[in-house]
């Protein structure tokens, strides 16, 4: 009998997962299930990396390269999330990453390193490209007065839109669709942030994701992260769904 393959192993647990999962979901699904593998690796990856589960981000990195992933595209997701969960789950997701890769290429595998990020034009002030690419991402004009937490502390504004939204999600090595997987990878993970997991699976439907491939999303958390948590994942996104009906 062959040894399946970690690749061929994963998509067998999300594919049995998804089809006992979805049983239970709210929502009629009438779509394909289309996540494509490497969108698949990209979320188990941001998951466990936020949780802090190494031992099962290890055999998920293997996944991720072994579906196409280049290193430099493992290397932005774990830098992406720091901006999610903190630099203490993103700096130990690179140095496990690095423990595979140095694994990996003693087994004589050399991995595709993929292209580098490309010069971002500096014509336009941080600020305001960050306030493009948000009003982009949201489909919402951002030129209103600040209200909420935004009216209560500025500066947190100002970083939102100068840092995450300028500097990270700016950098062309992902696209805005999979960097979104990685946002909600890490607040359904970390729990707790249900206003923001809203925000960003609204987002999600606006770069172009599915409500099919996010039920596949909320499978694939069910299967890395666990039970509550996609039913948590499941809640929200049916009240998403239903709102923009």
């Amino acid at each position: 009998m062959k040894t399946l393959s970690i690749k061929t192993l994963i998509g067998l647990v999300i594919a049995i997962s998804c089809f006992s999962f979805t049983l239970n979901a709210k929502n009629d699904v009438s779509e394909n299930l289309k996540l494509s593998t490497k969108e698949q690796s990209i979320i188990s990856i941001a998951a466990l990396t936020a949780k802090g589960d190494l031992s099962n981000l290890k055999p998920a990195l293997n996944g991720g390269l072994e579906a196409g992933l280049s290193i430099n595209q493992v290397k932005e997701v774990l830098v992406h999330l720091y901006a999610y969960c903190g630099f203490p789950r993103s700096i130990r997701g690179l140095q496990t990453f690095i423990e595979v890769l140095n694994e990996r290429k003693s087994n004589g595998i050399n991995d595709n390193t993929g292209v580098e990020a490309s010069p971002i034009p500096g014509e336009q002030s941080k600020y305001e490209r960050g306030k493009k690419v948000l009003g982009e991402l949201t489909q919402t004009p951002q030129d209103g007065v600040l209200t909420g937490y935004s009216a209560f502390a500025p500066i947190i504004d100002t970083f939102l839109k100068e840092h995450l939204f300028a500097d990270i999600f700016e950098r062309d090595v992902l696209t805005y669709a999979e960097r979104e997987l990685i946002t909600i990878s890490v607040l359904s993970t970390i729990g707790g942030v249900e206003p923001m997991l809203h925000s960003h699976l609204n987002i999600c439907l606006n770069v172009g994701l599915t409500p099919g491939q996010l039920h596949e999303f909320v499978c694939i958390i069910k299967s890395a992260i666990g039970e509550n948590e996609a039913q948590n994942v499941l809640a929200v996104l049916n009240e998403v769904l239903n709102k923009r009906q």
